[in-house]
């Protein structure tokens, strides 16, 4: 068996594609553009590249983008009064802080200042409740890809056993919510799972977010199972940098019914549900009908 790719950056594109036709209709028929602010404190040389990206991507599917660049010796005091304006300002429909903070920062408290009808991120602490309960909330961008790649292979996803390896609040725990919402039966396993290589063999869906290389060879995969890896690992390989995930993509493309590669696969679909998520809010924030297909 060869696993059909799922191809991330295409999907990423399609999500991009109907933010923007949304969009387009908000400006003629309501005269709204959606708006995104993005506070980057600090110089850390990915975190600039990746705020980039989203600054262009923001503007490409035709909403407002707000950049806000600060030292990296920038107080509390002074990044909460920002994050003050932020909520305030009605131009702004989606806030996100890009992390990670400078130490001198307390990440806890700068996420939960965002409104929670603002935090695109979903990381508030209002949002992870209302996720874990089941209601209406702002879901992580990353967790939210992972769902819509796999309602789109799957169609429904009822019944499906799911294995979430993994616990992180950013990817695992929200993951598992999401999946128990689409009515699948879910584990999560970690570090400390007994027999993970069993547990991870009754699973139609693995999602593998741990951030340790290649570390689910394709003898833990059931055959046919669907894979989606969230990891983004760089290692060296024969003298060269190179981009992994946390599945051996070459063993287990060879059992699963269908894998996402990495590059290419669940971190296109970032950024994308990022758009959509500030999308969303802005919906919301004006009493109008949710876009359809891109909210969990």
């Amino acid at each position: 068996m060869t696993a059909q790719i799922i191809d991330g950056k295409a999907f990423a594109a399609t999500v991009r594609e109907k933010v923007a036709g949304h969009v387009t209709r908000l400006k003629e028929e309501n005269g709204i553009t959606p708006g995104l602010a993005v506070v980057l404190v600090g110089e850390d040389p990915a975190s600039q590249v990746y705020v980039r990206s989203k600054g262009k991507q923001t503007v490409e599917v035709g909403m407002n983008s707000y950049e806000h660049k600060l030292d990296a010796d920038t107080s509390e005091e002074d990044l909460l009064a920002l994050i003050d304006k932020l909520n305030n300002d009605p131009a702004v429909h989606g806030i996100l802080v890009q992390l990670p903070l400078p130490g001198h920062l307390n990440e806890d408290l700068v996420i939960n200042s965002i409104d929670p009808a603002k935090d695109v991120d979903g990381f508030h602490i209002s949002n992870v409740g209302l996720l874990g309960t089941g209601q209406k909330s702002m879901v992580p961008c990353t967790p939210l890809g992972c769902l819509m790649m796999l309602r789109d292979h799957h169609g429904s996803l009822s019944g499906l056993n799911a294995v979430v390896i993994g616990r992180s609040n950013i990817v695992g725990k929200p993951m598992a919510q999401l999946l128990l919402g689409d009515s699948c039966t879910v584990t999560i396993a970690h570090s400390r799972t007994k027999d993970l290589p069993e547990v991870v063999r009754r699973a139609d869906i693995v999602v593998a977010a741990v951030g340790r290389p290649e570390m689910v060879p394709g003898d833990w995969i059931r055959e046919g199972a669907t894979v989606i890896d969230v990891g983004i690992n760089r290692i060296e390989r024969d003298g060269k940098n190179k981009l992994v995930g946390d599945v051996d993509f070459e063993s287990a493309s060879k059992v699963a019914g269908a894998i996402t590669p990495v590059p290419g696969g669940v971190g296109p679909m970032t950024i994308a549900c990022l758009l959509a998520n500030t999308l969303t809010a802005c919906c919301r924030a004006n009493g109008l009908a949710e876009p359809d297909g891109l909210t969990a």
